[in-house]
């Protein structure tokens, strides 16, 4: 299990087709049964077997991300059954006829990918794709996977069913973007019209709406949330960006508490953080690095010269003395963002200082808000500490 598809066929149809996807996409490792071996398979990495491909399907399952399968719909039916768990676990899985004329998409369409696998080995064989997820047929929004190519997640992912229904049954849906990337219509065709797009809740709750898709980083008020979750879904955007100072040795639960009540008092989600930023001197510092291994946020850092390029209203000659920068959180924030001003400019808490950006996203010209205008710029000083 080298690579992340695994292609299985069981005629000898099936194992030359196996063979050619195998030529167009090296991302997959091919099996089939021996009494079909040409010869060259351990050289091209090929599994062969003895025995039913019955023993072989559920290790095949669960150690791909895509399992793709030469023999017809129902057999592949009956062999998955008995190993489905989730939509958002169950590996991509597609059939290829024993002609290779179509290839159709079984199961994990939006999540697991397998209707984009089902067209990279349509194109690869020269068949053709079969797609019956309503949003594809009909061009439209997949609700499970809006803004899943830039690294947004959905809140509430339990509403997604209901909302997915009211797009394809083309209800008034209200699309809501207070902040991230802004090109994520992908088709061709403009939008429908059953399609309001709103740069803040205030907006959008001005106008009738049968079903919601929100897109912030902000914590919505009960309030909201009532109106525009009871039948919404809630991404939240990776559109933030932490700047942190802290003082050697200081610990990941001092870091981590000051970062999650910074984000509380802004009214800020913890989900939409997209990155670290601080000084390179930082960039061994245990703490802060546990802290992002926890929750998977990148660590980016600057030389004390690159901070101190950027003008910062709270300079300190204190840390400049320590770190030769006469700021570490707020211009690390501001470089890493590419933002204009800050949302927090610092706040000081213990042996830790944080601040923090939003990233700016534009489109023909075009800046959407990153912020409904709830959320304003603030300075917080909750103790004694380092910059």
């Amino acid at each position: 299990m080298t690579k992340p598809y695994a292609v299985v066929a069981i005629t000898k149809h099936g194992t030359a087709i196996a063979r050619r996807i195998q030529e167009q996409l090296p991302v997959v490792d091919v099996y089939y049964p021996e009494k079909f071996a040409q010869g060259d398979e351990s050289s091209r990495g090929i599994t062969l077997f003895a025995d039913s491909v019955v023993n072989h399907v559920p290790a095949l399952f669960s150690g791909y991300s895509g399992l793709i399968g030469i023999f017809s719909l129902g057999a592949m039916v009956r062999l998955i059954a008995p190993l489905l768990r989730d939509k958002k676990t169950d590996p991509a899985v597609v059939v290829v006829d024993d002609r290779a004329e179509h290839v159709i998409s079984v199961l994990s369409g939006h999540l697991g990918g397998a209707n984009d696998l089902t067209y990279r080995v349509a194109q690869a064989l020269g068949a053709r794709p079969v797609i019956t997820t309503a949003s594809d047929v009909g061009q439209t929004i997949a609700v499970d996977l809006l803004g899943r190519a830039f690294g947004w997640e959905i809140e509430n992912f339990e509403k997604v069913t209901a909302v997915s229904a009211a797009v394809v049954n083309e209800e008034r849906i209200h699309i809501i973007q207070e902040a991230g990337e802004v090109d994520w219509w992908p088709y061709q065709k403009p939008m429908p019209s059953h399609f309001s797009v709103f740069h803040s809740v205030e907006e959008s709750l001005k106008q009738s709406f049968d079903a919601a898709l929100v897109i912030t980083p902000r914590l919505l008020t009960e309030e909201e949330s009532r109106r525009l979750l009871t039948r919404g879904v809630l991404y939240r955007p990776k559109v933030i960006v932490l700047g942190v100072g802290c003082n050697r040795g200081t610990t990941a639960e001092e870091i981590e508490s000051v970062i999650e009540d910074t984000l509380t008092s802004a009214g800020l989600s913890i989900k939409s953080v997209r990155n670290v930023a601080t000084i390179d001197r930082k960039a061994d510092e245990a703490g802060l690095l546990a802290v992002c291994e926890k929750y998977h946020w990148p660590l980016v850092t600057y030389t004390a010269e690159e901070l101190n390029a950027v003008d910062i209203p709270n300079p300190s000659e204190t840390v400049f003395q320590y770190v030769g920068a006469y700021g570490v959180s707020e211009p690390a924030a501001r470089l890493s963002s590419g933002a204009e001003d800050w949302v927090v400019e610092k706040v000081r808490s213990g042996n830790v200082t944080v601040s923090v950006c939003i990233v700016p996203h534009r489109a023909s010209g075009r800046q959407v808000p990153a912020l409904s205008p709830g959320v304003n710029k603030t300075v917080l000083h909750t103790g004694k500490g380092t910059s």
